[in-house]
């Protein structure tokens, strides 16, 4: 599997990223079997792990990746997340410079490592100045903890400033961002793609299946099978009209070409330019076994344009239910002025 430059950090990343958010409880609760699936990945070329400490109760994905990793670990490059709750304390989560001092020491020893190649912020958190989280991170890296930094599910405003306040405070600046990138969803080639470009920055790409939409098992008509339903966004993400009449188009179109609607996707999220590496999510070996199948598969321009048919550039065919919302967006009275400023509305 041929690698690719991740940003300007010098590391070199294999295109696929083994992401383990499936591995533990919420997904396969077999350790030994999540370790049996880390080591395929790892035997076939994929030199790119990302976890996250929410990933699984207590941190659970990072120990499985952990027992995988060990004898393997100066192999691979390791990448994990911080900036979810870890526990009712109101300080355990968010981007400050007190819980990301304290989480980093309980990842390492989670992950049984001395060092993370790439320390991610989750999500950006508007209770906390960027200086004071980039402020943390670059302690991190100046001590050997951390080798480089990045953030994910981060708006373009907000990557722009990031750049700048690392730029005017000699801070360490993000080197990757991770956001959401599919056929179904492409709203970040309007803006983030071409940012990340602008600043050299290394992008990984989650869901690139669509949350399984573009795996072709999720059909019009069809119900969602129970598993999937345990989780709350599921039900809406598979039922989301405009979604599914897109993928009943692209399916003809993966046969006619003469992929499976799987290759087909994670081989669209691999084209742009602006792309590094696509996060795959397998739960069982068997999924596994079929995404390193399509490893390789390119697409091309008349087909990538019958795509565009399909999924216009830049636009989102419905929201993923998971992505960041900024508080603004969920909480009503944050658009609001209090009643007594409001101005009185003449006609």
């Amino acid at each position: 599997m041929k690698t690719r430059e991740l940003g300007r950090t010098g590391i070199q990343v294999s295109p696929y990223c083994l992401g383990t958010m499936k591995f533990g409880q919420v997904g396969n609760p077999d350790h030994d079997d999540c370790v049996r699936i880390i080591h395929r990945a790892l035997d076939a070329g994929i030199n790119f792990l990302d976890t996250a400490d929410v990933y699984g109760p207590h941190g659970e994905s990072e120990e499985i990746v952990g027992k995988a990793l060990r004898g393997r670990r100066d192999d691979i490059v390791l990448a994990t997340k911080v900036n979810g709750r870890m526990g009712e304390d109101p300080n355990r989560g968010g981007n400050s410079r007190r819980w990301i001092i304290a989480e980093v020491e309980h990842s390492l020893r989670r992950l049984g490592t001395d060092h993370i190649d790439l320390y991610q912020i989750h999500h950006p958190d508007p209770r906390t100045d960027l200086e004071e989280t980039l402020s943390a991170l670059t302690d991190l890296v100046r001590s050997g903890k951390v080798r480089a930094i990045g953030s994910s599910n981060f708006p373009a405003s907000e990557i722009v400033e990031a750049q700048w306040v690392a730029d005017r405070r000699g801070l360490q600046r993000f080197r990757t961002e991770q956001p959401t990138y599919s056929i179904l969803n492409r709203g970040i080639e309007h803006e983030i793609l071409p940012v990340c470009q602008r600043y050299g920055m290394g992008t990984l790409v989650w869901s690139p299946l669509a949350m399984g939409l573009l795996t072709g098992r999720y059909r019009k008509g069809r119900t969602v099978p129970p598993r999937d339903a345990r989780m709350r966004w599921v039900p809406r993400h598979m039922t989301d009209e405009r979604k599914l009449d897109a993928v009943e188009r692209l399916i003809p179109l993966a046969e006619e070409a003469g992929l499976s609607l799987t290759h087909l996707a994670m081989a669209f999220a691999l084209t742009h330019p602006g792309v590094t590496s696509a996060i795959i999510g397998p739960r069982t070996m068997e999924q596994l076994d079929d995404l390193l199948a399509g490893a390789g598969t390119t697409l091309d321009d008349a087909l990538l344009d019958r795509i565009d048919e399909i999924a216009p550039p830049g636009t989102d065919l419905g929201p993923i239910d998971v992505s960041y919302t900024p508080p603004a967006v969920e909480r009503a009275a944050l658009r609001r002025r209090p009643a007594g400023e409001r101005a009185a509305v003449t006609r």
